[in-house]
């Protein structure tokens, strides 16, 4: 095991996850041998299909049997394992220094997702970059494997501070331009962004073939809304503050939340990512826990 020594990162939760691998949805595209699936036909022991020979192919691939029942010569091609590269872009914006009494911060539970998803993908030899986001790109690191690759994928998260306004789909955009290969793309996030822009950012990740999950943060108070006296509410990323009285506003901001929180849920379904709603008083490790089993059940859809 790789020395663990964060304050984001559980020697005991990393255990328990490591019996359980951090698998890519879609076919993609590395450099060598791995548990993920290729676009292209290698030798394995996973039969994929037959294809008519042609001049040039490897004469040891024909199937004498098929060409003694056809009279025709044919090919047996295996389903190719390749090694992943995941790429980790959290937000590090103002809003996500935000907790209520007695919860982490979102961008502290941030942390804790994106390092032990970090550790279990350097562990079973797959490629980790990280990149920070607010109001522009701050940190990119390109994708490596090794573990000395994966410490300074640790520092640059345990040094990161949420600061300034959010820009997130203009970066998802910038992003999908920079990843030259096919990617798992996890994004962790608050998701205070423009739904349409939100959804057209991920239509372009996916367009360029990447296999992109999401992980939405909220913290229980932005879900409750109970306050039950006025109240002086700071904008985080920069905005006016405002006195109110919760109680007056409490109908139509629950109204507004579920509508936003339902046109979430049809973007990921409308885009096809792998979308995942975490609030800040739960488990990071039950999350972490539903998303790998539900990439492992999905690992025959392509």
């Amino acid at each position: 095991m790789l020395p663990v020594t964060r304050s984001f990162l559980d020697p005991q939760v990393l255990s328990r996850l490591s019996a359980l691998p951090l698998l890519a949805r879609f076919a993609m595209q590395g450099n060598i041998s791995g548990r993920h699936a290729s676009p292209h036909r290698g030798s394995s022991v996973e039969f994929a299909e037959y294809r008519k020979y042609v001049p040039g192919d490897d004469l040891r691939r024909l199937d004498w049997r098929a060409y003694g029942r056809t009279d025709r010569y044919y090919v047996k091609e295996f389903e190719a394992d390749t090694n992943l590269r995941c790429c980790l872009v959290v937000d590090t914006s103002g809003s996500m220094e935000f907790a209520s009494k007695g919860n982490p911060t979102k961008l502290f539970f941030a942390k804790c997702l994106a390092g032990t998803l970090a550790y279990l993908a350097t562990q079973q030899g797959d490629a980790v970059g990280l990149a920070c986001a607010s109001e522009k790109l701050h940190q990119n690191i390109p994708p490596r494997r090794s573990p000395a690759h994966l410490k300074v994928v640790l520092d640059q998260l345990e040094q990161s501070k949420g600061a300034g306004e959010t820009r997130l789909p203009a970066v998802l955009h910038e992003l999908a331009e920079t990843f030259r290969q096919r990617a798992l793309v996890v994004v962790v996030s608050d998701l205070f962004v423009d739904t349409a822009e939100l959804k057209s950012a991920l239509e372009h990740l996916r367009f360029r073939k990447h296999d992109v999950v999401v992980f939405h943060l909220l913290d229980p108070q932005e879900i409750a809304f109970d306050f039950q006296r006025p109240v002086r509410f700071l904008d985080m990323e920069g905005g006016l503050p405002l006195f109110t009285d919760p109680t007056e506003l409490a109908d139509r901001y629950h109204r507004a939340l579920q509508d936003y929180l339902e046109g979430i849920r049809t973007i990921s379904m409308e885009t096809g990512v792998d979308y995942h709603r975490a609030v800040t008083n739960e488990s990071y490790e039950q999350t972490l826990t539903r998303c790998l089993l539900g990439r492992t059940a999905s690992r025959g859809v392509r």
